[in-house]
């Protein structure tokens, strides 16, 4: 496990790309070569992080070298939330070995599914045969593909950088108005807003957020908290979601930070 690298560079812990390859360096030199590397190229709940341009390229390059494969997470940020591309690991121009996708492709329904290379597929050729109980579900499968249809036909991908893009600048507007929003990042509709003590240590400040929250729920609105301060505000809306809908999320927020202000 490796902490994620941090908007703020002043604060201890960061990751930098560097630090990451020198630990596969290190497994290399002991002789304990990875598996797999498990990563969300948006990390969800690792605070709604938003990666350096090909911070994960040469991660991927040199666990390829050492033997391992490369799994995408897209649970969180898959099927078109980004607006302009339907997997976030395409926003770091990658190629995973492995994409896995879950609750957003049911829309409800229960089902999840991995998508690999021919190559990786064969493996279960040989070996353990992989077994699944609930796997194949036939009603499951018809919600999958009912959803797909739906993010097509009615342009939601468009609709999530529309109204996606309205929402960010609105909250970027709200952060020069309350410094103790710290930053505003994310891509389409899926977004973070990090609440901190100060702008000079950027200590993250807990208490405020879940008094946002809170409060948030008082005016109909339900968002959740993520991130190790547990101090960003998760903002993740559903794809259909119109410029409406962002503009009175946005003045509710308005109306919550100035009581916490």
């Amino acid at each position: 496990m490796l902490p994620l690298p941090d908007s703020f560079p002043q604060r201890s812990g960061a990751l930098t790309e560097n630090a990451a390859t020198a630990v596969l360096d290190a497994l290399e030199a002991e002789g304990r070569l990875p598996a797999a590397l498990f990563a969300e190229t948006m990390p969800g709940c690792g605070g709604q992080r938003v990666l350096p341009d090909g911070f994960l390229a040469n991660i991927y390059r040199r666990v390829h070298e050492l033997g391992g494969i490369c799994v995408a997470d897209e649970v969180q940020t898959g099927l078109g939330r980004m607006g302009d591309y339907w997997w976030s690991f395409e926003t770091q121009d990658l190629l995973p070995d492995v994409v896995t996708m879950g609750k957003p492709v049911g829309n409800g329904h229960p089902l999840a599914a991995v998508v690999t290379s021919e190559e990786v597929a064969a493996r279960f050729d040989s070996g353990m045969e992989y077994f699944n109980t609930f796997g194949g579900n036939p009603v499951s499968c018809a919600a999958g593909l009912a959803v797909l249809d739906i993010i097509e036909d009615e342009g939601l991908r468009q609709n999530a950088l529309k109204v996606g893009g309205r929402m960010k600048r609105g909250l970027q507007t709200l952060a020069e108005k309350y410094d103790f929003l710290a930053d505003v990042r994310g891509r389409g509709l899926f977004l973070g807003v990090e609440i901190v003590e100060d702008r000079e240590k950027f200590r993250p400040d807990r208490q405020r957020s879940h008094e946002i929250v809170e409060a948030m729920l008082e005016y109909g609105v339900m968002l959740s908290l993520d991130g190790p301060g547990h101090n960003v505000l998760k903002i993740k809306p559903p794809m259909v979601v119109d410029l409406a809908d962002a503009d009175e999320f946005l003045g509710k927020l308005d109306r919550v930070l100035a009581r916490t202000a």
